[in-house]
């Protein structure tokens, strides 16, 4: 098959819903396990696994524990991108998400520190880990599929359906959690057996997750490097000597985004809202989340559009400006002990953060070159967290604790935001660069403002040599 062929072949109407499909559903599972020991470590894991910390120290520890993962999204990320440079995007696909149900699924079995004592805290933290590999992983294979297999004037909306996937995750984590302790669970059951349910189902659901991205073909951009056999041997190694600045500024670009988005995802909005300082019912709280999940949903789908029609580098522009416009009027609002307030300040919040991620995909595919590609966005990605999501709830709660206030968090929130601005400034809007590893040599330079390189086509190299 040719290459003009194959690509006529992989951007075919019904491939594109195949691969959309594919990607959005396997990256909301990976993301419901995810979110779900978030929710939990906000609502019981202090009690059950730290109790013997006491309740504020023990609160630090289990989101401390929800941060510990993303210091290990690294390993996965380079172990993903290494093979996913090598061997493939689809495989990595399928292998990180038996990782993380498997992790999941056992969580949900593991005795708690009441039966098992310190062991059963250690366990936890081990699948955790697990988790964290799994997610560093994941995320560069479903957006490389995404994005390589589309059309170029349509990368931003093909990239945002893995986006989508994590909001969906949250809708899907938040709603069980919420049916658990409002329905089938309340009160002293949800503690005793109940938050076992959420994670027991992703059995469930990695089967189903499994069987569809099964069906998907391998990205046109590999199968091309594989026939030629240009895959790098060692690809991080290549991306830091050529490319690690593009690595710290993608990194950055995420860091804002994502702290902001760990205020909910990863617990601390729940724990605070239900704190004595606040006073709001747990199922109300994981309502107002879930409906939150929503909305973020929407802006996201929203963000993948704008990134076609206007520019990646303007779309996100427009959504940190407006997180940086609701980090303070979010604890206002939720300050009020208002739930009415709550839904309004998380339908606020949630604007600047889905225009701050639905473009995230794209861009990032398109700033490295093919072959380094899967391990570039993979790292970018996992650093990202680690700056941005990986503690900012236990940052969060230290500020609440040592303040009193919770502006302090606001101002943490703004700082941040300001920072991954300054990165998106820096680099440019590459859309609808040429992805093959043909282009290779456009796709090495002027990704920054401040690279004014140009591709040498080969002719001028002979002429040079001359």
């Amino acid at each position: 098959m040719t290459m003009s062929t194959r690509s006529q072949s992989h951007s075919s109407a019904a491939n594109q819903r195949r691969v959309a499909f594919a990607t959005i559903i396997g990256t909301t599972v990976e993301w419901y396990d995810f979110f779900i020991y978030a929710t939990a470590a906000g609502l019981v894991f202090a009690n059950l696994f730290f109790e013997p910390a006491g309740s504020q120290i023990g609160l630090l520890l289990a989101f401390a524990s929800v941060g510990i993962s993303f210091l290990f999204r690294p390993l996965g990320a380079f172990l993903a991108g290494h093979y996913g440079d090598r061997i493939g995007r689809r495989w990595m696909l399928v292998l990180t998400l038996i990782l993380m149900g498997a992790a999941t699924t056992l969580i949900g079995v593991l005795p708690t520190y009441e039966t098992a004592g310190v062991l059963a805290p250690v366990m936890l933290l081990l699948l955790r880990i697990l988790q964290g590999i799994s997610a560093g992983g994941e995320w560069g294979g479903a957006v490389l599929m995404a994005v390589e297999h589309a059309p170029a004037d349509r990368r931003g909306r093909a990239g945002s359906f893995p986006q989508l996937g994590v909001p969906l995750g949250m809708l899907l984590a938040s709603g069980v959690t919420t049916l658990m302790t409002g329905v089938i669970s309340p009160g002293d059951a949800f503690v005793e057996w109940g938050w076992r349910v959420p994670f027991l189902l992703s059995f469930v659901l990695i089967i189903v997750g499994y069987v569809v991205r099964r069906a998907v073909d391998e990205s046109p951009v590999f199968q091309e490097i594989a026939e030629k056999k240009q895959q790098t041997k060692v690809p991080v190694a290549e991306l830091f000597r050529k490319h690690w600045l593009l690595v710290i500024l993608a990194a950055l670009v995420f860091a804002g985004n994502n702290a902001a988005g760990y205020m909910a995802t990863g617990g601390f909005i729940p724990s605070y809202a239900t704190s004595d300082a606040v006073g709001m019912e747990r199922t109300d709280v994981l309502l107002a989340i879930t409906f939150a999940s929503a909305c973020w949903f929407f802006w996201t789908a929203l963000a993948g559009f704008l990134a076609d029609k206007i520019g990646r580098k303007r779309t996100y522009l427009i959504g940190f400006t407006a997180q940086l416009l609701t980090v303070f009027p979010l604890f206002w609002l939720i300050n009020t002990g208002s739930l009415g307030m709550l839904y309004v300040a998380l339908a606020l919040f949630t604007i600047g953060l889905g225009l701050s991620y639905g473009p995230q995909a794209a861009w990032y595919s398109e700033i490295f070159p093919a072959s380094v590609r899967f391990s570039g966005v993979s790292i970018s990605y996992a650093l990202g967290a680690i700056l941005g999501g990986a503690f900012a709830p236990t940052i969060a709660q230290a500020l609440v604790n040592a303040t009193g206030s919770s502006n302090s968090v606001s101002l943490y929130l703004f700082g941040l935001t300001i920072v991954s601005m300054a990165a998106v400034l820096i680099l440019r809007d590459r859309r609808g660069i040429d992805l093959s590893i043909n282009n290779q040599a456009e796709q090495e330079v002027g990704a920054t403002i401040f690279d004014k390189r140009r591709a040498v086509s080969t002719k001028e190299s002979v002429q040079a040599n001359a």
